[in-house]
C-alpha cells in the first residue's frame, strides 16, 4: 500500500517534519512530492489535489485527500494497526492521544516566536514570559508521560509514538533557541535530535531549497547543539567504490570523498544529504 505524500521545505516546515515522520519511523510506503515555499502559495502548488491546501497531505491509494496533520496520523494508525503508531498499552495510548492533539491544537506562543529552521541555531533568543509558560507547560506533560509510561524506553510513553513526530519539530525549536527547559525536558530534545530519521530529515534541509530570509531571526547564532556529523565533502573525479547509488540503485556520477575513500551517488542530491550526515544514512553505512 503506497501513499502519495505532499511535503514542504525540509529547513522550515515544521508540519511537514511530522507527517514525514509518520511514513519514515513506521516503515509506510509513499510517493514524495515537494512544495516549493520559495515560490507560489503552497494552496497554489497543490490545485491538482484539491481541497488540500496546506503540507503536509496524504493522498490515499483509493484517492482520499488527509490534509490535517493528526487526520493523517489516525487513518495511518487504522490502515497499519500492526505498525505501532500508538502504543499498545491502553494507558500510554490514551497519553500519547493526549499529547498529540494538545501539540497540534496548541503552543502557539512557541510557534510564531520560534519558526523552525533547521540551518541555523541561536545563543539567546530572550524568550518571552508567554513563551516560558509555554515550555513550563510542555515540561509538565512530557514529565507526566515520560514518568508514567515512559521508563521502558527513551520516548514520551517509551517506544516511539505518534506523540513522538508531533513534538519532534518542538524539540528542534528548544534546540535551535536554545530554550531554557529542565533536564527531563531536555533529555527528550537530545534523544529527538539524535534520532537517525530526524537527522536524515535535518541533513536534507541543509542541502535542498533556498535559505528562506524571512524565517531568521535577529539573535547571536552558535553550532547546531545535536550530534555533530562525520566529515565528508563532495568531490569531482576519481573512482568510486560502489559502482550504484545505495540509495537508488542506478549508476554512480556524483562522488563524494569520506575517509579518504571516495563513493558515488546517482545525483547531487543523494551525495549532498549524504556529505551533510553521511552517519544518519544506514544505506551509505553499509557500504563502509
Amino acid at each position: 500500500m503506497t501513499y502519495d505524500l505532499y511535503l514542504g521545505d525540509y529547513a522550515y516546515s515544521s508540519w511537514s517534519l511530522r507527517g514525514w515522520l509518520l511514513f519514515e519511523k513506521f516503515g509506510i510506503s509513499r510517493n514524495l512530492t515537494l512544495v516549493d515555499f520559495s515560490d507560489q502559495s503552497v494552496a497554489e502548488q497543490l490545485q491538482k489535489i484539491a481541497p488540500a491546501r496546506t503540507v503536509p497531505t496524504m493522498v490515499t491509494p483509493e484517492g482520499a485527500i488527509v490534509s490535517d496533520s493528526l487526520a493523517i496520523a489516525e487513518e495511518l494508525a487504522t490502515r497499519h494497526p500492526d505498525a505501532g503508531l500508538w502504543p499498545a498499552d491502553p494507558g500510554a495510548r490514551a497519553t500519547a492521544r493526549n499529547l498529540a492533539a494538545e501539540m497540534h491544537a496548541g503552543f502557539f506562543t512557541l510557534r510564531n516566536d520560534c519558526p523552525m529552521n533547521l540551518r541555523q541555531a541561536y545563543a539567546d533568543s530572550s524568550p518571552s514570559d508567554d513563551l516560558l509558560k509555554d515550555l513550563q507547560r510542555l515540561e509538565t506533560i512530557w514529565e507526566h508521560a515520560r514518568a508514567t509510561y515512559g521508563t521502558d524506553g527513551p520516548w514520551l510513553c517509551g517506544s516511539y509514538s505518534i506523540a513522538d513526530a508531533f513534538f519532534a519539530p518542538v524539540a528542534a525549536r528548544i534546540a535551535g533557541y536554545n530554550l531554557p527547559v529542565g533536564a527531563v525536558a531536555q533529555a527528550y530534545v537530545d534523544t529527538t535530535l539524535s534520532d537517525p530519521a530526524f537527522r536524515r530529515w535535518r541533513a536534507m534541509g541543509l542541502v535542498r531549497g533556498e535559505t528562506l530570509p524571512w524565517y531568521a531571526k535577529d539573535y547571536p547564532t552558535r553550532a547546531w547543539p545535536g550530534p555533530a556529523a562525520l566529515t565528508a565533502k563532495a568531490v569531482e573525479g576519481g573512482t568510486p567504490e560502489n559502482a550504484n547509488c545505495p540509495y537508488s540503485g542506478k549508476p554512480s556520477t556524483h562522488l563524494m570523498e569520506f575517509n579518504g575513500r571516495t563513493f558515488g551517488m546517482c545525483n547531487a542530491f543523494c551525495r549532498d544529504k549524504t556529505v551533510a550526515d553521511p552517519e544518519a544514512w544506514p544505506a551509505f553505512m553499509a557500504l563502509l
